[in-house]
C-alpha cells in the first residue's frame, strides 16, 4: 500500500498496535498522524520511566502502554549481551525508545508504507528513521567493542550482524526478521528538508558518569598500556645494514685475518728470495755442516730438507718421509724420548686380550656369546613407545604436567573430525587416488553449486547415520555443552540451512547461504551459537570493492567436536566411531570425484597417531637398499690389502688369457717335452683367475663384522629392554646406521693393520734379499724401522724376526690399534651417554641405545671379531676358499726370484703416502688451509642463527598418508586459529580480592586483571597472538546476578532461598538480587562473597544458557571451573590464538602464552598457566636451543678430558676437540641452507655428528701422538718433527677411515637420495651427507694441519723392535729409546 502518514515536526507519526502480520508475528504500529498523548495513569508513566528512563518522566508520548511492555520485551532479550557497558545499553534504550515514545517522533520518523494486519486493520509496513551522522557513530563506536565472553565475540554479532560501521549497524537492526524489527526501518542518510533528524546526546564509553563509564575489557579506549615488547623474531636489535652486528664482526675480524695472512705470506717470501740472493754462497756452505751429514742425527733427517735447501731432485719426495721415529736425536743433543705409562698398560692389556682371543678362538665364542644370549633374554620385555606424548614430551615437562592438571580438573580436550571439500582437479569420471604425492596447489574453482550442496547434504545424512561396529553414534560421543539432551557441536554450512535443503531451490540457496555468512546470528546452528564464515568457508574471493562472495568460496569446512575422556571405556567407544568414520571418508575420497566432482581432505581423533606409526613412514625398502650397499662394500672392500703377487691381479689374468687365447687354435711348433715352458704362457679356454680372488677376499670376514653390529644393537635393545627403556622408532632407523658407521672403521683399521703384519711377518714377509733388484733412491740416513711403520712399502727386517705365528701377528695388532679403538669408542659412548641427560624420551632412550650398542659393538670387535681374524687369516694361509672354506686350493710353485708385486699398502694409502700428504703439509697449503676453514667456520656461525625451531607434521608422515593433504588444506583454507586457555589456581575466588584478581568488568576489578591483560594483550596480536575476546566467567557469572536480567537468577517470592527452574512461572518467582541492600552494582560492593558466592555459583553452573539468558553457564561454562568442597579448585579462561601457519607461529604462540600467563600472575599474584593442545608437543622448543648448548658443551667436554687421558696431551686433545666442535657447527651451518630444522631429531643427529666426529679425528691423533720421539714442542726442530708424525699418521690410518666410514657412509647415504619420504630425505639423507662430507674433510684435512702447526710432543712406538715387544709385555721389560743406525734401507 502507499504511505499514508508523512512525518511532522512536532506531531506523532505512529502509535498503538495495529495487530499482527501472521499468526506467530509480533503486534506493529498503527499509523498516527496527530499529537502526542499523556500516559493514562500513573503505572503507565512509571512502566515508561523505568524502561526508557528519566526523560519521559512528564509530557506526552507518541507510545502507548503496550508498546512500552513490549520495548521491555525486546530490551530484556539484548540486556544480557550489552548490559556490560552502560554507554552502549543507555543508547540501545534511549534510541529505538525516541524511535517509539519521542513527543517529536515525527520530526525523524517518516511512514513510506502500510500493510494490512491479520484482523483487517492498517498497520506500518516501512518507515523512513532520520538520524544525525555524529549520533549514529556515537552510538556504533560505544557498542562495538563491547565482548560476549561466553562466545568469544562481540555483542555487536548479535544486535549489529557484525557490522564494521553505524550504516550497517542501522541497517541490520532494521530489517524485517522474525528475530527483530516486526516491519522495515530505512535509515536514509540525506533526510527531506522538511524533517529534522534525531540528534541526541550520545553516550561515550570513556565518560566518567556511572551511566556512561564501561570497563576496559569493552572499552578499549581506557584500557591501560601495557610495556612495549619486541616482536617475536624481530631478529638482533644491533645491526649494520642486513647484517647483525655479531656477522660484521666476524666477518670483519676474519678479513683482516686473511688480509694479514696474506701480507705476511708475501713479505716472508720477498725476504727470503732476497737472501737467498744474496748469501747464496752462505747457503752454500752451510749446507756442509746440515744435520744430514751428521754421524748420528735426525734419523730421516732428509726429510727436514725442504725446509733447508731449495734443490728439489726426483728423488727427495719420496726420501723425505722416512715415518716414526725419523726425529729421534742422539743423546747427546737433546733429552731422551718421555714414556706415558697409560700406553704401556693399554698395550699390554690389549696384547694380552688378543694373545688370549687368537690362542683361543672357540672358548673365547663361547664366553662372550653366553653373555650376549644372556643380555638378548631382555627382548621378551621388549616394547614400542608409539604414543606421541610419551616419546615427545618428557615426563617431568611443564607442558605435561600442566596437561594432566587441565584433563583431570576441566576434562580432556575435545576430540575433532575435520573435513575439507574442494572441487576436484580431476575431470569427471576419472577415479582418483587417496594418496596426494603430488605438490598441494589450491583449485582457485568454486566448491559450491546447487548439485554439489544437495551431494554433501546426503553425505552428512550418511554419516549422522553411521554406525560403528558396536552400534554407537555421532549423536553417542559428540560433545554436547547444553547437557546429554543437547544439541552436539557439528560446524558446517548445512547447520545455516537446518540441515535440510526442502526449503530452498536453486535459485535460492546462494542468497540464503550469503544472508547467513554476512549475519551468523540470523541462522544459528541446533548448538545455539552463532557460526561464523570463517569456521565453515575457506578462500573467499572479494570484489574490488572488498565485499566477500561467500557463495564462491574454493572450499568448505565440516567439524565434528566429539567429547573425551580420562575413562578408557568412554574414550574407546569415541575411537570406534572415529575409525568407522574414517574408514567411510576414505572410501568417500575415492568416489566423491566421480559422483560429484569433489575432492575431501581430512583427519579424525585417531588419524595423526595412527598415520606416524605406520611402517611405510620408514620407507622400509629404501633403508634396506641402504644397509645392503654398505654391508656388500664393507664385505668386498675388506680384503684389498691382502699381500699377492703381481701376476695374481684380476685384471692381469684376464689380459694374459685374452693374449694367449688365440694361441689355442694354432698347431704348436714345440714337440718336445724336454724344454721348460711358462705355464702363465700356455693357452686355455677359460682364464686361470688369480687364487686371491677366491681365497684373499674377506667377504665372509665382512659379513661377520656386520653380523656383530647387528648383534650389539640386539644386545642393547635386550639390555635396556630388561631395564623397563622403551624402543622408539628413531632408534630402529638411526641406531643401526650410527653403529654400522662407527664399527665399521674399527673392522678397516684391524684388518688393514693385520694385512701389514702379514706383509712384515707372514709367509711371503720381505725378505733382504728381495730387495737387490729394487732402483729406488737410498735415504740420507740408515735405521732400523718399527714392524707397525706402514709408512714405507718395504722395511729392512734384519734385526728382526722373519716369520711370526698367526696368533702372534693378531696379538700385534690388536696392541697397536686397540688404544685407538678404546680411545674413539670411551669418547663416543660418553658423549652419547651425556644425550640421556635430555628430559625427552626419544633423545634420551636414542642415547641410552646408541651408547650401549656402540660400547658392546666395540667390545665385540676386541674380543670375537680378533678370534674371527685369526680363523680368517688361518683359512687365507691353508689355501681355503673364501665363504666355501671346506674347498682348499692346491698351491702353485712360486719362483724364489719372483718378488712380491705389491707393497703392502693399498692404493687409498699409496696416494695418500706419494701425493696427498706432501702436499697437504706443505707451508702455503696450510695457511690455505686455515684460511678456507676458518671462512667456513665464520660462515656457519653466521647462518646457525637462521636455524628455525620446529618439525612440521607433515615429514613425519607417510608421503602416501591422507593427512598431507589435510594439511594443506587446513594452511590454505582454515583461517582459525587453535583455542588457548589461560588457567587460574591458588586463588580464593569466594573472597573479593580473589574476584577482583581476576574480574573485568567492575569498576574495582583490578587494573591488571587476569581479563583486563587479556584483553590489552588482544590488542596487540602480532605479539601476543591472541585475536578473540576471553571468555570471562566471573563477569559473566556476577553479570548473571543483576535483577535487571529477570530472566537469570531468579528465586521463589515465597521462599527466596529456593531457585526457580525453567519451568517455574514468572508470577511465583523474583530476582535474586532484587531487594538486596546494597543493591547491584558495578563497584562490587555486596556482591555474594563465601558460602552465598559458592550457593550462587552451583547454581550458574547449572542453569541453562537460552536466549532469555545468554549469560547462564551451564552450556557456555559448565568445563570452565573445577569445584570442590566448598571452593574453586581451579578456572580457566578461554580464548583464541589468531591462525598459525607455520612452525614458526607455533613456537612463537607457545612461547608468547607463556610469557603473558607469567605477567599475569606477577601482576596478579595468583598462578595462572596457558594450556593448548598443542602446547605438549612444543614445550620442547622452550628449552631445546639450551638443552642442543648443554649436550654439545658437555659431549665436547668429555671429549677433551677423555683424549687429554688417552692421548696423553692437552695441547692434542684441545685440537681434537676444537675440530670436532668445527664439524658440528658446519653441520649447523648448513641446516638452515637446507631447510632442516632444531628439534629432537635434528637434535639427535647433532649428537650423532659429535660421534662420528670423534671417530674421523680419534685414529689420526692417536697415530699422530704414537708417532712421536718426545721431542719438545719448542725445539728448534718441532715443527719439522709434527710434519713427519702427521705424514707417517694419514699413512697409516688415513686410508682405514677414509674407506671404513666416509665411502661406507656416502654409499649408503647415497641410496637414501632415492626415498620418496620427505622425513628421510631432510632429517637422514641431507644431514648425514653434511655430516660426513664435513667430518672428512675437518678430520682428513683441518686436523692434520692444526695438528702439524702446534700437536703436543709424541710419544716413541714402544714396540719399534718387535723382540722387544714380545719380551716387554711378557717380562714387564722397559724399553730403552730406539736410536739411529747407519744402516738404511731402499725408500720405496
Amino acid at each position: 500500500m502507499s504511505p499514508s502518514v508523512h512525518g511532522v515536526p512536532g506531531r506523532c507519526a505512529m502509535r498503538g498496535h495495529c495487530g499482527k502480520k501472521g499468526f506467530f508475528g509480533k503486534d506493529l504500529p498503527c499509523p498516527y498522524d496527530g499529537p502526542p498523548v499523556v500516559p493514562e495513569s500513573d503505572k503507565a508513566r512509571s512502566v515508561l520511566v523505568n524502561v526508557c528512563g528519566s526523560d519521559f518522566s512528564e509530557g506526552p508520548t507518541c507510545c502507548t502502554t503496550d508498546q512500552v511492555e513490549s520495548l521491555k520485551e525486546n530490551f530484556n532479550q539484548v540486556e544480557g549481551l550489552i548490559s556490560a557497558c552502560p554507554a552502549c545499553r543507555n543508547n540501545f534504550r534511549s534510541f529505538f525508545c525516541s524511535f517509539t515514545c519521542s513527543p517529536e517522533q515525527g520530526s525523524f520518523v517518516n511512514i513510506t508504507s502500510t500493510q494490512t494486519t491479520q484482523t483487517g486493520r492498517i498497520a506500518v509496513k516501512s518507515v523512513d528513521f532520520h538520524v544525525v551522522e555524529q549520533y549514529g557513530q556515537g552510538f556504533f563506536d560505544s557498542c562495538k567493542s563491547v565482548k560476549l565472553g561466553s562466545a568469544n565475540s562481540y555483542a555487536m554479532d548479535f544486535i549489529g550482524g557484525g557490522a564494521k560501521d553505524y550504516p550497517a549497524f542501522f541497517q541490520y537492526m532494521g530489517d524485517e526478521k522474525a528475530i527483530g524489527s516486526p516491519f522495515q526501518i530505512d535509515f536514509p542518510l540525506i533526510p527531506p528538508p522538511e524533517l529534522d533528524p534525531l540528534n541526541s546526546t550520545v553516550r561515550n564509553c570513556a565518560d566518567n558518569g556511572a551511566d556512561s563509564r564501561c570497563t576496559c575489557i569493552d572499552c578499549p579506549q581506557i584500557c591501560p598500556t601495557l610495556p612495549p615488547i619486541p616482536l617475536p623474531n624481530a631478529g638482533p636489535s644491533c645491526r649494520i645494514g642486513a647484517l647483525s652486528c655479531l656477522s660484521f664482526i666476524l666477518i670483519l675480524g676474519y678479513s683482516l685475518a686473511v688480509l694479514g695472512f696474506l701480507v705476511g705470506y708475501i713479505i716472508q717470501t720477498t725476504i727470503r728470495r732476497r737472501r737467498e740472493r744474496t748469501y747464496e754462497r752462505v747457503a752454500l756452505s752451510a749446507e756442509t755442516a746440515s744435520p744430514r751429514s751428521h754421524p748420528r742425527g735426525l734419523v730421516g733427517a732428509g726429510s727436514l730438507a725442504q725446509y733447508l735447501e731449495e734443490e728439489s731432485t726426483g728423488n727427495q719426495s719420496e726420501s723425505r718421509h722416512l715415518g716414526r721415529g725419523a726425529s729421534l736425536l742422539d743423546p747427546i743433543e737433546t733429552v731422551q724420548p718421555r714414556q706415558y705409562p697409560l700406553n704401556s698398560f693399554l698395550r699390554r692389556f690389549f696384547y694380552r686380550l688378543g694373545l688370549f682371543a687368537s690362542s683361543s678362538p672357540w672358548l673365547n665364542f663361547a664366553i662372550v656369546f653366553l653373555v650376549i644370549g644372556l643380555l638378548n633374554i631382555g627382548w621378551k620385555n621388549f616394547e614400542i613407545e608409539t604414543n606421541p606424548v610419551r616419546l615427545w614430551v618428557s615426563p617431568s615437562s611443564e607442558s605435561k604436567q600442566q596437561k594432566e592438571f587441565f584433563d583431570e580438573n576441566f576434562g580432556p580436550f575435545y576430540r575433532t573430525e575435520q573435513i575439507f571439500v574442494t572441487a576436484s582437479p580431476i575431470p569427471d569420471g576419472i577415479s582418483t587416488n587417496k594418496s596426494f604425492p603430488t605438490p598441494f596447489a589450491p583449485t582457485g574453482h568454486p566448491v559450491l553449486s546447487w548439485d554439489r550442496l544437495k551431494y554433501w547434504f546426503d553425505v552428512e545424512a550418511d554419516i549422522r547415520a553411521l554406525r560403528s561396529p558396536n552400534g554407537y553414534r555421532i549423536s553417542d560421543v559428540c560433545f554436547k555443552p547444553a547437557g546429554p539432551r543437547g544439541a552436539c557441536v557439528i560446524q558446517s554450512l548445512a547447520a545455516w540451512f537446518g540441515n535440510d535443503l526442502d526449503d530452498y531451490e536453486e535459485d535460492t540457496w546462494s542468497e540464503h547461504l550469503e544472508g547467513c555468512a554476512k549475519y551468523p546470528a540470523e541462522c544459528l546452528p541446533d548448538f545455539q551459537q552463532p557460526l561464523a564464515p570463517h569456521f565453515v568457508l575457506g578462500a573467499v574471493p572479494e570484489k574490488y570493492d572488498g565485499t566477500k562472495l561467500y557463495s564462491k568460496a574454493e572450499a568448505f569446512v565440516v567439524t565434528y567436536v566429539v567429547s573425551d575422556s580420562l575413562n578408557a571405556k568412554v574414550q574407546a567407544k569415541a575411537m570406534e566411531w572415529e575409525e568407522t568414520l574414517r574408514d567411510y571418508l576414505l572410501e568417500l575420497g575415492e568416489r566423491a570425484p566421480v559422483e560429484a566432482g569433489l575432492q575431501i581432505a581430512f583427519s579424525t581423533g585417531v588419524s595423526l597417531e595412527e598415520e606416524i606409526n605406520k611402517s611405510t613412514n620408514t620407507d622400509v625398502k629404501i633403508v634396506v637398499l641402504s644397509y645392503l650397499a654398505m654391508f656388500f662394500y664393507v664385505s668386498l672392500t675388506l680384503g684389498s690389502g691382502t699381500v699377492m703377487r703381481e701376476e695374481e691381479g684380476i685384471i692381469s689374468s684376464i689380459s694374459l688369457w685374452a693374449r694367449n687365447f688365440p694361441r689355442l687354435f694354432k698347431r704348436s711348433s714345440v714337440t718336445t717335452s724336454a724344454l721348460s715352458v711358462d705355464s702363465r704362457t700356455v693357452p686355455h679356454i677359460l682364464p686361470r683367475l688369480p687364487r686371491s680372488l677366491f681365497t684373499g677376499s674377506k667377504f665372509t670376514l665382512g659379513l661377520f663384522g656386520i653380523a656383530l653390529v647387528v648383534l650389539s644393537v640386539s644386545s642393547s635393545v635386550g639390555l635396556f629392554s630388561m631395564l623397563g627403556v622403551r624402543v622408539t622408532l628413531i632408534i630402529a632407523e638411526v641406531i643401526p646406521f650410527l653403529v654400522l658407521a662407527v664399527g665399521v672403521d674399527n673392522v678397516f683399521i684391524l684388518v688393514h693393520e693385520l694385512d701389514r703384519q702379514n706383509f712384515l711377518h707372514g709367509p711371503n714377509a720381505v725378505t733382504p734379499s728381495s730387495q737387490g733388484g729394487l732402483t729406488t733412491p737410498m735415504s740420507p740416513t740408515h735405521s732400523n724401522r718399527s714392524p707397525f711403520d706402514s709408512s714405507r712399502d718395504e722395511v729392512d727386517s734384519a734385526s728382526m724376526p722373519q716369520y711370526l705365528s698367526a696368533e702372534e701377528r693378531v696379538a700385534r695388532t690388536l696392541a697397536k690399534m686397540g688404544p685407538s679403538i678404546l680411545l674413539s669408542t670411551i669418547t663416543e659412548t660418553v658423549a652419547f651417554s651425556l644425550g640421556a641427560l635430555v628430559p625427552m624420551p626419544a633423545v634420551r632412550n636414542f642415547a641410552l641405545y646408541a651408547a650401549g650398542s656402540v660400547l658392546l659393538n666395540a667390545i665385540l670387535q676386541v674380543t670375537v671379531f680378533i678370534s674371527a681374524l685369526l680363523l680368517d687369516l688361518k683359512r687365507f694361509e691353508a689355501g681355503r676358499v673364501d665363504c666355501f672354506p671346506c674347498i682348499k686350493l692346491p698351491s702353485r710353485i712360486a719362483l724364489l726370484d719372483g718378488p712380491p708385486g705389491g707393497s703392502g699398502l693399498g692404493r687409498i694409502a699409496r696416494f695418500i703416502r706419494r701425493h696427498y700428504a706432501p702436499f697437504l703439509l706443505k707451508p702455503i697449503v696450510k695457511g690455505f688451509v686455515m684460511i678456507i676453514f676458518g671462512g667456513a667456520f665464520i660462515a656457519s656461525v653466521i647462518s646457525m642463527q637462521h636455524i628455525e625451531l620446529g618439525l612440521d607434521q607433515r615429514l613425519a608422515l607417510p608421503s602416501d598418508s591422507y593427512l598431507v593433504s589435510y594439511f594443506d588444506n587446513l594452511d590454505a583454507y582454515l583461517n582459525v586459529g587453535p583455542p588457548v586457555y589461560f588457567v587460574s589456581t591458588d586463588v580464593d575466588v569466594t573472597k573479593r580480592t580473589g574476584q577482583q584478581a581476576l574480574c573485568g568488568r567492575f569498576t574495582t576489578c583490578q587494573e591488571f586483571s587476569l581479563t583486563s591483560v587479556l584483553e590489552a594483550e588482544r590488542q596487540r596480536p602480532e605479539s601476543s597472538f591472541i585475536s578473540e575476546p576471553t571468555a570471562s566467567w566471573i563477569d559473566e557469572f556476577l553479570g548473571w546476578l543483576d535483577p535487571l536480567k529477570e530472566e537469570c537468577c531468579r528465586v521463589r517470592k515465597s521462599d527466596p532461598g529456593v531457585f526457580c527452574t525453567a519451568r517455574d512461572p514468572a508470577r511465583l518467582c523474583q530476582p535474586c538480587y532484587k531487594g538486596k541492600v546494597p543493591a547491584w552494582n558495578i563497584t562490587m560492593n555486596g556482591l555474594p562473597e563465601n558460602e552465598e558466592f559458592m550457593r550462587y555459583l552451583d547454581q550458574w553452573v547449572k542453569s541453562p544458557t537460552t536466549e532469555e539468558c545468554p549469560l547462564a553457564g551451564k552450556a557456555s561454562f559448565g568445563s570452565a571451573l573445577s569445584i570442590g568442597q566448598d571452593e574453586v579448585i581451579a578456572s580457566h579462561f578461554r580464548t583464541f590464538h589468531s591462525p598459525l601457519k607455520s612452525q614458526r607461529d607455533f613456537v612463537n604462540a607457545f612461547q608468547a602464552a607463556h610469557r603473558v600467563a607469567e605477567d599475569i600472575s606477577q601482576r596478579t599474584g595468583t598462578t595462572v598457566f596457558p594450556y593448548s593442545l598443542f602446547y605438549v608437543f612444543f614445550d620442547q622448543y622452550a628449552h631445546i636451543v639450551a638443552t642442543t648448548q648443554e649436550v654439545l658443551g658437555l659431549g665436547l667436554a668429555s671429549v677433551l678430558i677423555v683424549t687429554a687421558l688417552l692421548l696423553g696431551s692437552w695441547r692434542t686433545s684441545t685440537i681434537v676437540t676444537g675440530v670436532v666442535a668445527l664439524t658440528v657447527v658446519t653441520v649447523m651451518g648448513i641446516m638452515p641452507l637446507w631447510g632442516i630444522s632444531l628439534n629432537a631429531i635434528s637434535l639427535v643427529n647433532l649428537v650423532i655428528s659429535l660421534g662420528i666426529a670423534v671417530e674421523f679425528c680419534a685414529h689420526i691423533a692417536r697415530a699422530f701422538m704414537s708417532a712421536g720421539s718426545g721431542l719438545p714442542v719448542d725445539h728448534p726442530a718441532g715443527q719439522k718433527e709434527r710434519d713427519e708424525r702427521m705424514w707417517t699418521a694419514l699413512v697409516d690410518v688415513g686410508p682405514s677411515v677414509l674407506s671404513g666410514i666416509t665411502f661406507t657412509k656416502l654409499i649408503g647415504m647415497s641410496v637414501l637420495a632415492l626415498t620418496r619420504s620427505r622425513l628421510l630425505e631432510i632429517y637422514y639423507f641431507r644431514m648425514w651427507l653434511t655430516l660426513i662430507i664435513s667430518g672428512a674433510l675437518h678430520g682428513l684435512v683441518l686436523l692434520p694441519v692444526v695438528l702439524s702447526i702446534a700437536g703436543g710432543s709424541g710419544f716413541p712406538q714402544q714396540e719399534a723392535d718387535e723382540e722387544w715387544m714380545t719380551n716387554a709385555i711378557r717380562n714387564d721389560y722397559e724399553y730403552a729409546p730406539f736410536r739411529a743406525d747407519d744402516d738404511s734401507i731402499t725408500s720405496d
